[in-house]
């Protein structure tokens, strides 16, 4: 598979009817996830392959990959003993193993999953890592499309409505992060850790205040 390496090019999208790589993922992430995570994943989705892609532009598929099993860490069967998005990184490189991919291949698409919530890492771990967290921030309303968007892409937004993906997703991490004892689930500085500190302090203020 050939890729741009125009700078100003977008990572267009594969054909699905081409790719049973990511139809096949597609429909696990569509069955396994809440639904509101599930549509926060298709946009996203659709985002990445709408913005522009930095040489070297990463593949389609692994562009397909990185974003569908971002939040895959969410998922119960995934549910171990690591913070999510290093689960859901784990999940990826397990199912593309099954797809005969190379350690060279996946190790790019295991890091972006594993890196989505770093600021400031990755951003700088290659253009893969890059596209997933742009896209991630701007479907969460964190950061601004950096390029025009089309009535194309506006219309396959609208057919993922948020379903309060905002409240959802991060009560998922921490309902998660709190079934585990273990300090890799959540640990201090990260996403997963600020988000279970933020929830005890509210709990306890609640009781102080019952």
């Amino acid at each position: 598979m050939t890729t741009s390496r125009n700078p100003t090019a977008a990572v267009g999208p594969i054909s699905h009817a081409d790719s049973e790589l990511v139809i096949t993922a597609e429909e696990a992430m569509r069955d396994a996830m809440h639904p509101s995570i599930f549509n926060h994943t298709m946009r996203t989705l659709h985002l990445a392959w709408h913005l522009p892609a930095q040489p070297p532009a990463p593949e389609q598929e692994a562009v397909a990959m990185a974003v569908l099993f971002h939040d895959a860490g969410t998922i119960d069967a995934n549910n171990g003993e690591q913070r999510f998005e290093v689960e859901g990184a784990d999940a990826a490189a397990r199912f593309l193993e099954r797809w005969t991919w190379t350690p060279e291949r996946i190790r790019p698409v295991w890091e972006a999953i594993a890196l989505h919530t770093s600021p400031g890492i990755a951003e700088r771990f290659g253009p893969l890592a890059r596209l997933l967290r742009t896209a991630v921030l701007i479907d969460l309303g964190r950061a601004e499309m950096p390029v025009p968007s089309t009535p194309v892409l506006d219309a396959k937004l609208r057919r993922y409505p948020r379903l309060d993906v905002d409240t959802v997703l991060p009560d998922r991490v921490v309902a998660l992060a709190l079934e585990c004892d273990g300090a890799l689930k959540a640990p201090p500085f990260s996403w997963p850790g600020a988000l279970v500190a933020e929830h005890l302090h509210d709990r306890a203020k609640r009781r102080e205040h019952a």
